[in-house]
């Protein structure tokens, strides 16, 4: 019973000697021990900076995701790989705006609805000033909540603004700020291409979803849905809103089910359209950093194997080195199992070593990815579980690259040993 209480006691100052030990190893040869844990200061601080890098990018876009909203569900059209449709022009296969006629009677997991009605680019113009490619956007009342994008100054859109497709628009705060026009604009008139539009608001900008490349210079003008049939024959899309985040997979079936009927396509056809949410989107995010996340994962084990292998080799000249030590400590009465103890916590303690000198690398290479201009990254991060995995990699190594020398060095004989020169 006594030796049972005293087994951990003696257990932990075996341990706090080997580390002792192993670090007066490492600092009496210090030049040695950083050479030899190069390899491992690389992979670890490569992994930790693609890790930070991507968790940095992810928290970025689940960020402007919010902004969004959850439950928010895009319709567009698509040529599908098979069927009919495969070869088709995407003009034919085009959304019309009388496919949505009775979507939300027919659809009861969805809120509300907006078709998008794209009037390509046009020249806007205030007196002398003007700004060229400005995206013409029709949108219809119920866009305003689902993508989160209130009017700031002046108002929304009316149903007779709508019903006589009234030349009215929503312009976005740069392009205010471009024309030079009043701060509040309400009712000064522009041009857009040769026609002209009464400012009735100004609209808020949205953080764009583009994913780590940069904001680019985006200038926005909404008119009436329908005002968009009076310039052109428009390309249409569409955003709905699900009733809760908690029914979006079930607004996706039933919008799907519902287009598929409207458009006339037959049982077993592919669709020829995409009902996605930003969810499937994030998904799709998860899946791409997990693969490259493998496959940096795979490239730094090479540097892995290399470390270890100078680990490996460093602590087979340290046994050789310190033989005439395990002679004397064997003689003396220290059990095979003290000295492959000793040598093994060595190596470990010199993976760790490096380990932690790849995670302070990684952290600098962290703070230099998160300060890179227009890279979206300045959320980047370590995270803790990335910390501790590096931690793990580098035991690891330790103990898979340290276990022959360490074995080696417990079976020495003590009287070869001391004879050893």
């Amino acid at each position: 019973m006594k030796y049972l209480l005293q087994a951990p006691l003696i257990f932990i100052r075996l341990f706090y000697q080997s580390i002792y030990l192993a670090l007066g190893q490492i600092w009496a040869n210090k030049m040695r021990s950083t050479l030899t844990t190069i390899g491992i200061v690389i992979g670890v601080a490569s992994v930790t900076a693609v890790i930070a890098a991507l968790s940095g990018l992810k928290a970025k876009i689940l960020t402007q995701v919010e902004t969004f909203g959850t439950n928010t569900i895009f319709i567009y059209p698509t040529r599908p790989d098979k069927g009919f449709s495969r070869n088709a022009p995407m003009w034919s296969i085009r959304l019309q705006a009388e496919q949505f006629e009775g979507l939300l009677e027919n659809c009861p997991s969805v809120e509300s609805f907006s078709r998008i009605a794209s009037g390509g680019q046009l020249t806007a113009r205030f007196g002398e000033k003007s700004v060229e490619a400005v995206n013409i956007t029709g949108i219809e009342p119920a866009y305003h909540k689902i993508e989160n994008r209130p009017v700031i100054l002046g108002r929304t859109f009316t149903a007779i603004d709508e019903m006589n497709a009234r030349q009215v628009c929503l312009i976005d705060p740069q392009l205010r700020d471009k024309l030079q026009l009043d701060r509040d604009c309400y009712g000064q008139v522009i041009r857009l291409g040769f026609r002209t539009f009464v400012v009735v608001g100004v609209i808020e900008r949205r953080p764009e979803l583009n994913f780590g490349m940069g904001q680019s210079e985006n200038y926005e003008v909404f008119i009436p849905f329908k005002t968009v049939y009076k310039l052109t024959d428009p390309w249409l899309q569409a955003f709905a809103a699900s009733k809760s985040p908690e029914v979006l997979e079930e607004a996706q079936a039933e919008m799907e089910f519902f287009f598929r009927r409207m458009r006339n396509i037959s049982p077993g056809e592919p669709d020829n359209f995409r009902v996605e949410s930003l969810q499937s989107a994030l998904e799709t995010f998860n899946q791409i950093a997990i693969m490259v996340t493998l496959v940096a994962g795979g490239v730094v084990g090479i540097s892995l194997l290399v470390g270890g292998v100078g680990i490996m080799n460093i602590m087979l000249v340290s046994v050789s080195e310190r033989t005439r030590e395990i002679g004397l400590r064997k003689a003396v009465g220290a059990k095979k199992s003290a000295i492959l103890t000793q040598f093994l916590i060595e190596a470990v303690v010199l993976c760790f070593f490096g380990g932690l000198i790849g995670v302070g690398i990684g952290q600098l290479l962290t703070m230099a990815i998160a300060n890179i201009p227009k890279a979206e990254l300045d959320m980047a991060y370590i995270p803790w579980q990335a910390i501790a995995i590096s931690f793990g990699f580098s035991g690891s190594v330790g103990i898979f690259f340290g276990i022959f020398p360490a074995i080696k060095a417990a079976r020495l004989d003590p009287i070869e040993a001391l004879r050893h020169e």
